[in-house]
């Protein structure tokens, strides 16, 4: 399962509203890249596949939905994703049980 904290929910429900987006996916992946092996990928999309891990988000006023390619799951199964904002700025942030080693920025990680 894929988790979103209250700020997370709060900050993805912004940007659907603002942008009017209000029957969109939000696709969460991985593909190989960045300093530790894998990066996280993380967008909106209007449709899903038969082959996507779907999950849904109570949320006030509509539910957020969360898709996921089978292969990127089987790495992001059991995150969690939050936003945070400090001093250093504002962004999502995962939190992956499944990562070994993540680098300095939290953009990428191995398995």
């Amino acid at each position: 399962m894929i988790t979103l904290t209250d700020k997370a929910s709060v900050e993805l429900w912004r940007i659907i509203s603002e942008k009017s987006m209000g029957d969109s996916y939000l696709r969460v992946g991985v593909r190989g890249g960045g300093c530790s092996g894998f990066t996280y990928t993380l967008g909106f999309d209007d449709s899903r596949s038969d082959m996507d891990i779907f999950f849904r988000r109570k949320w006030q006023p509509q539910d957020l939905k969360i898709v996921c390619d089978p292969k990127s799951f089987l790495f992001l199964n059991g995150m969690e994703l939050d936003f945070e904002e400090d001093l250093m700025g504002r962004g999502f942030k995962f939190k992956n049980p499944n990562a070994t080693n993540t680098c300095g920025c939290g953009e990428s990680f191995r398995a």
